[in-house]
């Protein structure tokens, strides 16, 4: 027993070894192949210009709308501001992206875990999490409970991550906000002269920024390699202002410039700080997630490419030819035969309606004269019959009867009849009336055919019908395709209902923190408040302007972000946007608004 034990765990040492042999030939996300490849795709954080497309305006002053658009031009302190702002809000944006990703993973069954930690992290982790459960096989409890286990840990880790840094740079963006705020118009008017004060004053904010952002103990988690010692080139240090009087005199133009530069440097040491730590916990990228199905694309595409070499000319093979022309004679029989002749039938149809009027016309006459014919041979034969002039109200059914009720008499002695009675003249007049039967028949049934004659060219045009119909939906459905918040179908407009329904609970979350005192909690939530105005208010934009509507609704939006408005004054705002804006109404009017 002892040697059976033995000689399995050598053989799944052995297995083992193979295993990570094998697997360390795999571009792991740290390798210069795969850093190589990612550069061809965009940065988590991407370049930012200096001048950024138009979000929330700043608070400057009762008109800030205007005065943000007029000051940004001309102040050098309102750029600084556009920018530090811009970098915030892109880098809180691609927080939430990621964090809603984990949470919609958390919130999955097992099997969406295991199959996220196995199929979702790239070929490595493929290797690594079938080796994990083909080694554990063997051993006490089951693997993929083990598996299960690791992907609920390293989601919790992430979110734990994230939500840090969504709560430092939110706080971060409520401070420079309220600075704003503490300024108002005075930025408009004498920027110049405020510069200096409002550089130390965001010099103040990022030694706050920097305090709260390095060191929580939820970002650098050594079981999630998240390890970073205090000082280390990783940890986030911005650059301090020199000791320079506060008084505006003592102020030199190198200085300000020099203090300027040493924001935008800031800035980009708070770039690469969250580069760093969203490199570990970011959402996967498109690729990876579907690096699976890529791969049998290509496995399927190369098998394609091998196969249409074999049958093409360079192997010496007409295969290829001999199908295109198949497939443009069944091309062109299909055009023709569902789409040309019908058309051609339809119309020439439509032509012949008017073209062939007179005709149709001259066939009702002829019928008209037999019928007339007709008559005047029933009127002749009853007049004689009878010996008197019959009424001229007595129509051609009566006079049969009587033409009937004599052919019965003369029928008793047909042969004498036939030569010196009315049977003969009888025979002659039924005749008649069995012709204009049959020409009222034909007329009828030659109407019937000329009036389907097009129903027959629809349903022969049918299939094309249909399938330029799907073709249509597949090109409309492209065009249309929503893009987020800011397109046009059904599922952005709910998008930009929900960006609406997070302002409303960010609202009620932040004022739920002041009435608890909890000031650093509220500062937190007054930045996601700012955050969640500003997609709000760059999804509604282009919208509300072809409606005519954007004046209103971005007044609306911008008094939602002033901190000192009551609670009850901004849900009725919500209220009215939700109600009024067509931009945000629940589903498509039936007839647009003019």
């Amino acid at each position: 027993m002892a040697a059976s034990t033995g000689a399995k765990s050598l053989i799944i040492s052995y297995s083992n070894g193979i295993w990570r042999s094998f697997v360390k030939l795999l571009p792991s996300a740290d390798s210069s192949l795969l850093a190589k490849i990612s550069n061809l795709y965009p940065k988590i954080l991407p370049s930012r210009s200096r001048r950024r497309k138009l979000g929330l305006p700043l608070p400057l002053g009762s008109d800030s709308i205007q005065s943000s658009l007029i000051a940004t031009d001309t102040s050098s302190t309102i750029l600084i501001l556009e920018d530090i702002i811009d970098h915030t809000l892109s880098s809180l944006h691609s927080i939430q992206k990621s964090l809603l990703f984990w949470q919609s993973l958390a919130e999955g069954t097992s099997r969406q875990k295991i199959s996220f930690m196995i199929l979702q992290r790239g070929p490595r982790a493929f290797v690594d999490g079938t080796c994990r459960i083909i080694t554990r096989f063997g051993t006490q409890g089951s693997p993929f409970g083990h598996l299960s286990h690791s992907a609920a840990e390293t989601i919790s880790a992430n979110i734990a991550v994230l939500k840090s840094l969504q709560s430092c740079l939110a706080t971060f963006l409520a401070e420079v906000y309220l600075e704003v705020n503490k300024f108002g118009q005075q930025l408009t008017e004498d920027s110049d002269k405020l510069l200096p004060q409002f550089l130390v004053a965001i010099n103040s904010i990022f030694s706050k920024l920097e305090a709260s952002i390095s060191h929580p103990p939820e970002i650098y988690k050594s079981d999630n390699s998240f390890v970073v010692e205090e000082g280390s080139s990783c940890a986030l240090i911005f650059e301090k202002l020199p000791e320079i009087g506060q008084e505006e005199s003592q102020w030199t133009d190198t200085e300000i410039k020099d203090a300027m530069n040493l924001v935008h440097q800031n800035l980009k040491k708070l770039d690469s700080y969250l580069s760093f730590v969203l490199s570990r916990c970011q959402k996967p990228r498109k690729l990876t997630l579907y690096w699976l199905h890529y791969t049998c694309g290509a496995v399927g595409l190369s098998a394609c490419s091998v196969w249409l070499l074999r049958h093409s000319r360079l192997m010496g093979s007409p295969n290829i030819d001999n199908w295109i022309r198949e497939a443009k004679e069944s091309t062109a029989g299909f055009w023709k035969e569902h789409v040309e002749q019908p058309l051609i039938s339809i119309r020439d149809d439509l032509f012949e309606t008017f073209r062939g009027r007179q005709k149709g016309v001259m066939e009702v006459e002829e019928v008209q004269l037999t019928s007339d014919s007709l008559h005047r041979m029933l009127l002749a034969f009853g007049e004689q019959t009878k010996g008197q002039k019959l009424p001229d109200n007595l129509s051609d059914q009566d006079m049969m009867e009587i033409v009937m009720d004599r052919y019965e008499k003369e029928l008793m002695h047909p042969i004498q009849n036939l030569l010196n009675g009315e049977l003969a003249r009888a025979l002659l007049i039924q005749i008649q009336k069995l012709k204009l039967d049959l020409e009222m028949a034909m007329l009828e049934l030659d109407q019937i055919l000329k009036a389907n004659e097009i129903n027959f060219a629809i349903l022969a045009a049918l299939p094309a019908f249909f399938l330029s119909l799907f073709l249509l939906m597949l090109v409309r459905a492209w065009a249309m395709k929503d893009k987020g918040a800011e397109g046009r179908g059904r599922a952005a407009r709910i998008q930009r209902r929900l960006l609406l329904v997070e302002v409303e609970k960010r609202i009620m979350q932040l004022h739920s923190c002041m009435d608890q005192g909890k000031e650093e909690d509220a500062q937190c939530m007054f930045g996601l408040v700012l955050y969640s105005l500003d997609r709000l208010y760059k999804a509604v934009e282009r919208h509300a302007r072809e409606t005519g509507e954007w004046l209103s609704l971005r007044e609306d939006i911008a008094a939602l972000g002033r901190s000192e408005l009551e609670k009850a004054d901004k849900l009725a705002v919500i209220s009215r946007m939700e109600r009024m804006y067509y931009c945000l109404l629940p589903s498509l009017p039936s007839s647009r608004r003019h």
